[in-house]
């Protein structure tokens, strides 16, 4: 793995941390609070970068989960993406997945204060992200570490004439140490559930998700959701440890993660539904005017 420079925040009221990477893709590797984890560390951060192989908190853009096709089509353009070619990444039924910014190495920090990283993206001066994502802007990652709540912003800054579609997501692997997995609750809102098929797809089909707390047991999850309202609260909780995932402003959909074979739950904030860039359903962000969303984690 080529050498990387993790920057660490310290919350100036608490003893919580959390790490990033910004010449790995900006992934934040670790979120805690004196010696206890409360992200999933998965196969780790050499996976991440060799391979792609999620853990921590990776950005997924410029789309989130997975695409339909290798074809999509913004207004009169129409883009090709193919798996293994410039950072594309598919699932295991060859569909691509998470976008192209896996363990990207071209972002560039512009701030970097004790509790505060500001990082910056330049996608117009990037020809293989170009190839896959023909849309100049400037994207913006601002993250904050105070009163226990990494808060993570995200603006895009359309460079040219041309909107910007708005897909993407992150993928909080949240994780409660020292509690069994089948102890752990999770609290969800209302919202819309988003039935797929074999290929994790949506279908067209839905219904509601009445929310609440539910104890995990057994349970395996890899669903998707919309409709959800902005400040949306979802929690992971065990014991007397609880982290809260508040989707603020911007994040209208989402995905929960939680398999059978890792204790740990993703709980995925995106600003448009599974494979929205194929099927047109999102935001844009129009020259002029930048689009920010915002999601935070609290941990108690």
């Amino acid at each position: 793995m080529a050498e990387v420079h993790p920057v660490t925040l310290s919350d100036p009221s608490s003893s919580l941390t959390a790490t990033y990477v910004p010449d790995a893709g900006m992934i934040c590797t670790s979120l805690t609070d004196g010696p206890v984890e409360y992200l999933g560390q998965r196969r780790g951060l050499h996976a991440y970068v060799a391979d792609g192989k999620t853990m921590g908190i990776p950005i997924l853009y410029p789309w989130a989960n997975r695409l339909s096709a290798n074809e999509y089509r913004v207004d009169d353009t129409t883009v090709r993406v193919t798996p293994g070619v410039n950072g594309v990444r598919a699932d295991a039924h060859g569909a691509p997945m998470h976008g192209v910014l896996a363990a990207s190495p071209d972002w560039q920090v512009i701030e970097k204060l004790g509790n505060v990283l500001i990082a910056e993206l330049d996608w117009s001066a990037q020809p293989s992200l170009l190839a896959t994502f023909p849309f100049p802007h400037r994207l913006t990652m601002a993250v904050t570490l105070a009163d226990r709540t990494l808060t993570v912003a995200t603006t895009v800054t359309p460079t040219a004439q041309q909107h910007v579609p708005l897909c993407y997501g992150y993928h909080p692997y949240v994780t409660i140490p020292d509690v069994p997995r089948e102890d752990w609750q999770l609290q969800s809102p209302a919202m819309r559930h988003l039935l797929v098929d074999e290929r994790g797809l949506p279908t067209g089909e839905s219904r509601q998700w009445p929310g609440g707390r539910q104890r995990l047991g057994t349970t395996e999850l890899d669903d998707g959701f919309d409709d959800l309202e902005p400040g949306a609260v979802f929690a992971l909780s065990g014991a007397d440890r609880r982290v809260e995932v508040t989707f603020d402003a911007g994040y209208t959909a989402a995905q929960l993660f939680a398999p059978g074979s890792d204790a740990v739950v993703g709980i995925e904030p995106m600003t448009a539904p599974t494979d929205a860039l194929h099927r047109g359903s999102y935001k844009m962000a129009a020259p002029g005017s930048p689009e920010t969303a915002t999601f935070s984690i609290n941990v108690s």
